[in-house]
């Protein structure tokens, strides 16, 4: 597993009011969740590196009113053709 550090000033976790651990956690769910929005990770990816089930993972999506399908213009037209 690779290790990422990241530096920030010890007062920020007070401002912020959350432990490292904890701040670091919604930092990594965050990311996650922009990055499966963003259409780079995969929804079971993105769920896997977040340390969340899929069903948690949909749960936190819908949270944060992400759409929980991904699916491009050409997709869905091509979808409504087969109805």
């Amino acid at each position: 597993m690779t290790a990422i550090t990241l530096n920030l000033p010890d007062d920020v976790y007070g401002a912020l009011r959350k432990a490292p651990c904890d701040f670091a956690q919604e930092l990594l769910l965050a990311a996650t969740c922009h990055g499966y929005a963003q259409g780079q990770i995969a929804q079971d990816k993105a769920a896997e590196i977040a340390g969340l089930s899929r069903a948690e993972f949909i749960d936190e999506l819908a949270r944060r009113r992400i759409p929980v399908g991904q699916y491009s213009a050409e997709e869905v037209l091509k979808e409504i053709g087969r109805a």
